[in-house]
């Protein structure tokens, strides 16, 4: 895709929702990083259910970490994955309170050292806390930049690097979110909603289904 189908191509989402955001639910820096931890091979509407009853009882680092995995676990029991998860969950609330004083840190690589932070993970944190012009790929932005033809790239860091390299930098700090969004509701995996596509001109995809 071409730089100027690309800059309309975010002018376009960036219409239709100027104030994307995360569809996990958090109140803190610290609920939006055990969240988003959860949301690993599960969707969000899963956490949300889940991470509803758990913040209640553990808000916080301390909080959490008196809970216990045990505890933890029977909070996400619904979500794939959660007695890993809950380890992590512990033991990235024990780091938390003894690197960062129970803070969130501002830096990937101190993020990428807590337990169940992978790179993507960091990303999202960097984004929507602190609102770093980073780029969280998951499967739905890897479809969506792939099958588009806006940033294709065989795997999830060639993805993000041509990203990064693209999208216009006005558009840089909200992209991930409206990529997200384009690929869970629209830009869908089996059946693309190509009808109800605000991009459908813009997009190279050979198979559109309108």
């Amino acid at each position: 895709m071409k730089r100027d189908a690309i800059r309309e191509f975010f002018r376009r989402l960036a219409e239709a929702n100027p104030e994307p955001s995360t569809e996990l639910e958090y109140a803190t820096p610290f609920q939006l990083l055990v969240a988003v931890v959860l949301s690993a091979q599960a969707t969000d509407k899963s956490v949300n259910l889940a991470t509803r009853g758990l913040f209640a009882a553990a808000p916080t680092p301390e909080a959490m970490l008196t809970l216990g995995e045990e505890g933890v676990a029977a909070h996400i029991r619904t979500i794939g994955l959660y007695r890993n998860k809950a380890r992590n969950t512990v033991a990235l609330s024990r780091l938390l309170l003894e690197r960062h004083g129970g803070e969130v840190p501002r830096s990937r690589p101190a993020l990428e050292a807590l337990p169940g932070v992978g790179r993507k993970t960091a990303n999202v944190v960097l984004n929507t806390v602190f609102g770093e012009p980073v780029m969280a790929v998951d499967t739905h932005i890897f479809r969506v930049a792939n099958r588009t033809g806006l940033a294709p790239g065989k795997d999830v860091l060639a993805v993000e690097n041509a990203l990064m390299r693209r999208v216009p930098k006005e558009y840089l700090k909200n992209a991930h979110h409206w990529l997200i969004l384009h690929g869970r509701y629209v830009c869908v995996a089996r059946k693309p909603k190509c009808g109800e596509c605000r991009v459908f001109d813009l997009c190279e995809y050979r198979d559109k289904t309108a």
